[in-house]
């Protein structure tokens, strides 16, 4: 079992960058493919970004694709998302996520969440 806990969102102006991270602690993070979701006030939650167990594959969602990037280091046992050029319709609370199954999309592929970071991009 797998716990985490992201950190870093916050209020941004349109083409502003922020960070997010996810710590994980517990099982070994090497173990897991780590991905990120999205979830916007009454819509459901979004694929935003996903990343292999060894960090050399990743999937983006073709809405953020070219402005973010997520990475992984596992020194720290932390996985990141680089979100550059936001817009408002990025606003949403950003989920962390970690599977050891396969790399998916999909947030039933995903076993183990944590609690949520808002992000507000203000236009």
């Amino acid at each position: 079992q797998v716990q985490l806990v992201e950190s870093g969102g916050g209020l941004v102006q349109a083409g502003g960058s922020l960070r997010l991270s996810c710590a994980a602690s517990g099982r070994a993070f090497s173990g897991y493919i780590m991905g990120w979701f999205r979830q916007a006030p009454g819509k459901e939650r979004e694929f935003v970004a996903a990343i292999s167990r060894g960090g050399t594959s990743t999937r983006y969602a073709d809405s953020v694709k070219g402005r973010f990037t997520i990475s992984r280091d596992h020194a720290k046992n932390t996985v990141y998302l680089e979100m550059n050029s936001l817009k408002p319709e990025d606003t949403a609370v950003y989920y962390c996520a970690a599977t050891t199954y396969i790399l998916t999309t999909t947030s039933e592929g995903y076993d183990y969440w944590g609690q949520g970071t808002q992000v507000t991009v203000s236009s």
